[in-house]
């Protein structure tokens, strides 16, 4: 089994909280932490722009990573939202067999949250 952590930025530390929680919900991660109060800067329609915002990584399995960029692109309030999959390449064997067993897509039965 192939595993990604998956980098997200948000605006806030709600936000960031409101995607774990759906993602987990899902099941397209099997767990996700939110470091609030980040400091970012970065090019944006011609001019540097000075931010805090909230970062979430998500641990979930390599297969999953394109699932959980196309529904984060659904729910978040960036219209280019920083989401990205960075491999895992070691790790604690049972830590990424939880992962596994924890982690699938969705079926169409699965029902989908909705962001406030």
């Amino acid at each position: 089994m192939s595993a990604v952590l998956i980098y997200i930025t948000a605006g806030s530390r709600d936000e960031a909280l409101t995607l774990a929680r759906v993602l987990v919900e899902e099941r397209l991660l099997a767990c996700a932490n939110v470091l609030a109060g980040v400091s970012s800067v970065y090019w944006w329609q011609g001019t540097v722009q000075e931010e805090t915002e909230a970062v979430m990584i998500g641990k979930t399995q390599a297969t999953l990573a394109d699932a959980v960029i196309t529904r984060v692109r659904t729910l978040h309030s960036y219209a280019c939202p920083c989401v990205i999959a960075v491999p895992i390449t070691a790790g604690n064997p049972a830590f990424l067999d939880w992962l596994t067993d924890e982690t699938r897509l969705p079926s169409a039965e699965t029902p989908r949250a909705v962001m406030p």
